[in-house]
């Protein structure tokens, strides 16, 4: 379910048209979040993959711009983003899982478990091929404390979001990851970034 952004009435609408224009109109920004309470819930049997990729889609939906894309000129807002991150398989490639968002982390976490274990037991790469665009591409670099990071994007019109987090440091008191949230500047500032990172570091503190 998607809605039309009436862009007589978005107050981005300048900021839209004018971004659209840019060759290179994509950015990202890497912050650090404290993951001390996940990590705290290992012992309950809580996957810290799998509740950062709750957290990311909490902050995902907390943040409409995020959720918005174009189609030319139009611009739609989707009521619920897919989160398609890359998985390992056991025959040593990746493919793309494909798991919807649910705001229940409970009920998120038992879906993604049962759908990127399909993918890693070797289904196909399966990647979308610009059929969809109520997603949102994640990528995890557990092996590396990255400072920061970019992605392939094919050209100016890709306006789904990428989110990229990588290696949890153990700092003694406390423990925390880098993530990055690379976005097209038609359709969200600094501003809704910020409220993206805050969305998502009280999501990690609540699951």
């Amino acid at each position: 379910m998607h809605h039309i952004v009436d862009l007589e009435t978005w107050p981005r609408a300048a900021q839209f048209h004018f971004f659209r224009t840019y060759q290179k109109p994509h950015y990202a920004v890497t912050s650090r979040l404290d993951v001390s309470h996940v990590m705290a819930r290992k012992a309950d049997g809580v996957s810290p993959y799998r509740a950062c990729l709750y957290a990311i889609g909490a902050g995902l939906h907390a943040v409409p711009e995020l959720c918005m894309r174009f189609r030319g000129d139009q611009v739609v807002r989707h009521e619920m983003v897919t989160l398609s991150m890359t998985v390992p398989t056991q025959a040593g490639s990746f493919g793309y899982a494909y798991v919807p968002y649910l705001a229940d982390f409970g009920e998120f976490d038992a879906q993604a478990k049962a759908l990127i274990d399909q993918v890693a037991a070797g289904q196909d790469l399966a990647p979308n091929t610009g059929e969809r665009d109520d997603l949102a591409y994640l990528s995890c670099m557990p092996w590396l404390d990255y400072t920061s990071i970019n992605n392939a994007l094919p050209g100016p019109d890709d306006c789904i979001p990428r989110v990229s987090w990588g290696k949890i440091v153990d700092h003694g008191n406390r423990w925390d990851m880098a993530m990055t949230l690379e976005v097209h500047h038609a359709l969200v500032d600094g501003q809704q970034v910020g409220a993206y990172f805050t969305n998502a570091q009280a999501a990690l503190d609540t699951v």
